[in-house]
């Protein structure tokens, strides 16, 4: 596979294209001598669901601290919504909606103080709040349980709750911190489907997630990986520019694992559930299995198959 850039070619400075509603140069951020973003750049234009991916500890939350205003970055710069973030964070927070990876909810507060908390952060007239009110309660399906403590709710109605109260004041760009972290595959499912019927609605979502298999919700990507910027395109692009992958599936796969790990023309070798996949250009599918029957191994099937976004994701970071 050939190695993506770290970034995007950089865009003109500043945000002179109006579709643009994050516009990202150079950023860095340095924790002593630690640099946890490096230099990156990206934007992302209105209407997207801009899927912001990688493994935890790689940048993304303090990129997101950074865009919205919480956290001065070390270097580069940031417009969001035409603001520069690092002069104008105030501005920025009104226009934007954000949910973090705990909800933002306050547990001790029941279903209508937490909306009528956020409301009157975002100084909603009672007219607008009681209109967003009917919205939320609908949306997160918690009418009947307006006076019940946000912390007896459970994982996947506080996670609508968050989200609607992130969005009570109808925000143009809504930034949402690894909003299924601990949350079960249905409740994410659901969850994403209140995200489309926002992006439908014209709000810009950004979304972090170290979860490979919601990629394939977002219309683009951009991967993080030790605070860079490795790879920006959409899903399809970046699966058509992957190399060819071999399956592997045999008897003994630990033995399978040690003798593809030791081959010279096998470029890289990992677990794929209960298949290894395998990067070896110039082998086929049958000159493979020839190989691996010939070194002992029993009961082999060799498939080419398709890579998926996680299968990009390892040939990025390995430089495959």
């Amino acid at each position: 596979m050939t190695l993506f850039h770290r970034s995007r070619p950089a865009p003109p400075s500043g945000p002179a294209d109006p579709d643009v509603v994050v516009r990202v140069e150079g950023l860095q951020r340095m924790f002593g001598g630690f640099t946890a973003v490096d230099g990156i750049t990206f934007d992302v234009r209105r209407g997207e669901v801009f899927g912001f991916l990688g493994p935890n500890g790689s940048g993304k939350t303090t990129t997101i601290r950074m865009l919205t205003g919480s956290l001065a970055p070390s270097a580069g710069r940031a417009w969001v919504l035409g603001t520069d973030v690092a002069r104008h964070p105030e501005r920025v927070r009104r226009r934007i909606g954000y949910m973090s990876q705990r909800f933002s909810l306050f547990e001790d507060l029941t279903v209508e103080e937490n909306m009528r908390f956020y409301a009157g952060v975002y100084d909603l007239s009672k007219e607008t709040y009681a209109a967003r009110r009917e919205y939320v309660l609908d949306m997160a399906d918690l009418r009947g349980r307006e006076g019940e403590l946000a912390r007896n709710l459970s994982v996947g109605w506080r996670q609508r709750l968050a989200l609607g109260t992130a969005t009570i004041h109808q925000p143009e760009l809504l930034f949402l911190d690894e909003p299924t972290s601990g949350v079960d595959p249905v409740a994410r499912r659901q969850f994403w489907d209140l995200l489309y019927d926002l992006a439908g609605r014209g709000v810009t979502l950004f979304v972090t997630t170290h979860y490979m298999d919601e990629a394939t919700n977002c219309t683009r990507l951009a991967f993080m990986y030790r605070g860079g910027v490795v790879a920006d395109a959409s899903p399809r692009e970046l699966v058509g520019r992957a190399a060819p992958l071999l399956e592997v599936r045999c008897a003994d796969r630990d033995r399978a694992y040690a003798w593809l790990e030791a081959a010279a023309d096998v470029q890289d070798v990992y677990l794929a559930g209960a298949a290894l996949h395998v990067a070896a250009a110039g082998l086929t599918a049958p000159q493979l299995a020839f190989r691996l029957g010939a070194a002992g191994l029993e009961e082999v099937t060799v498939t080419a198959v398709t890579p998926t976004l996680e299968d990009v994701f390892v040939g990025l970071v390995t430089g495959r």
